[in-house]
């Protein structure tokens, strides 16, 4: 069984989700933080594209002691296993990614699977797609994995791929009070063929100065 996959987001009124400086652009307040904290303390599984770790290096972790302790509680790892996504497997060990938390699961291609596994060795297990990146084929392995939620958090060719193949189960978008305005800026999706049809609003609700809006992708 496929996960229940939820994509997560942040974006200026203008749809970016960065600017084009070289500091990163932080869009949600500190409240906002807190709640994609949550939202990764009850996920099996984050996933992020290996284009937005070149980008910001982040450690994707569960920050909150509390909320790391409850997993462990329930009988789940600290830390949900940390996933990312190269079809060319250009990684470089040297990235927080794979230096903080639990486990790390590598998604490429057959050529990608020779170089990231010769670039990270024990860092983290490399799993080949075949000759192309195939998102289903991606969520079935995870599904056999036990995973059952996962969330992804980008970049914007990761969260395109989920829309626009109706791989996505829901959206938490939250919307910034801030315009990029920037034309090279990148944005949360990028152009495609994408399915027809209305979403489902699922909630909507201020978090501080930031709308956090949840639709269902499928109910259209």
């Amino acid at each position: 069984m496929r996960p229940h996959v939820l994509l997560s987001v942040a974006t200026s009124v203008d749809g970016a989700i960065d600017d084009t400086t070289p500091d990163r652009l932080l869009l949600s307040n500190a409240e906002d933080f807190d709640r994609v904290d949550q939202v990764r303390a009850e996920s099996d599984a984050i996933l992020i594209g290996a284009g937005t770790i070149r980008a910001d290096n982040p450690r994707l972790l569960v920050n909150s002691e509390e909320r790391r302790a409850e997993r462990v509680r329930a009988g789940k790892p600290a830390y949900p296993l940390k996933v990312t996504v190269t079809a060319s497997g250009d990684v470089d060990p040297e990235w927080k990614f794979w230096h903080h938390g639990g486990e790390k699961l590598v998604y490429t291609t057959e050529t990608g699977a020779r170089i990231a596994r010769e670039r990270l060795g024990r860092l983290a297990e490399v799993v080949a797609l075949g000759p192309q990146v195939h998102f289903g084929a991606l969520l079935d392995d995870l599904g056999d994995r036990g995973i059952r939620r996962l969330m992804v958090e980008g970049g914007g060719q990761i969260h395109t791929a989920f829309l626009s193949q109706l791989l996505a189960d829901e959206i938490h978008l939250a919307i910034a009070p801030l315009v990029v305005g920037a034309a090279a800026a990148p944005r949360f999706l990028l152009p495609a063929l994408y399915p027809g049809g209305r979403m489902k609003l699922l909630d909507t609700r201020a978090i501080g100065d930031v709308v956090l809006i949840r639709y269902a992708p499928k109910a259209g």
